[in-house]
């Protein structure tokens, strides 16, 4: 049977940082995926290079809710999206599209691996290796580490959940649509406990490097007028505002997984 991929992506760039990037990758991307969903929030400017026979724009709302609360309902929505305009594919790539511009641009045989490997499961949860996570700033790492904590006490399975990327078959794919409602940005956790109870779907976890910290892209000026990636990080950290961000998002995280625990 010959299988094919097709990538679903979430996209939000008020600023259009990720433009430059996105014209180098697309044309690479369109290699190693059958189609491409692109679900873009309504601050994105819709730009010529987003135009392509295989690449499908879905536009939010001007009044979609925003923010890690809705997250799950924006990703519901990418995949129900792929699943319709794609029905050629057997199986689908979730990601966030900053997550695999830098991915195909920095591990890009790597990405053909994962691929490969997302067609032989009915959910592959991507994580990172043990450096790749190393390189997100204290403030994802601390939080996103007590996250994966609470998740293996649910689940009994010792993965990095909340990279926010995971390969589906059709079948996962629409299970999840019709068994798990979350609305939050908790369906990194979710999802997997979900399906975990689906006694024929196969859950497969990858580690990789292409996951690796990803916002340096967008703000390389700032880099340089800092001293370097070190310098930008340790300013991310010492912002209180990205603590409560992230301490947010793990409460989400911690409540969506308590949902399927019954202690």
């Amino acid at each position: 049977m010959t299988h094919h991929v097709a990538l679903t992506v979430t996209h939000h760039d008020p600023q259009q940082r990720l433009d430059q990037q996105a014209i180098r990758c697309l044309p690479i991307l369109l290699e190693l995926y059958s189609h491409i969903n692109i679900v873009v929030t309504p601050q994105t400017a819709m730009t010529p290079w987003l135009q392509h026979r295989r690449v499908t724009l879905d536009l939010l709302a001007q009044d979609t809710r925003a923010g890690m609360a809705t997250l799950g309902q924006v990703r519901r929505r990418a995949l129900a999206g792929a699943l319709r305009i794609a029905p050629q594919a057997s199986h689908l790539h979730l990601c966030d599209f900053d997550r695999i511009l830098h991915w195909v641009e920095t591990y890009p045989d790597e990405l053909r691996q994962v691929i490969a490997t997302i067609t032989d499961y009915d959910m592959t949860i991507l994580g990172r290796t043990a450096r790749a996570f190393a390189s997100h700033p204290r403030t994802q790492r601390e939080t996103e580490a007590m996250i994966n904590h609470v998740f293996t006490l649910a689940s009994g399975l010792p993965w990095d959940v909340t990279a926010a990327s995971r390969g589906l078959s059709r079948p996962g794919a629409t299970y999840l649509l019709e068994h798990c409602p979350d609305d939050t940005v908790g369906v990194d956790c979710s999802w997997v406990l979900c399906m975990q109870r689906a006694a024929n779907l196969r859950l497969h976890a990858l580690h990789t490097e292409g996951l690796e910290f990803e916002t340096l892209d967008r703000f390389a000026d700032e880099v340089a007028e800092l001293g370097g990636p070190e310098a930008w990080i340790a300013r991310v950290d010492a912002d209180p505002r990205q603590w409560a961000l992230r301490s947010e998002i793990a409460y989400l995280e911690i409540q969506s997984i308590a949902a399927y625990t019954s202690v």
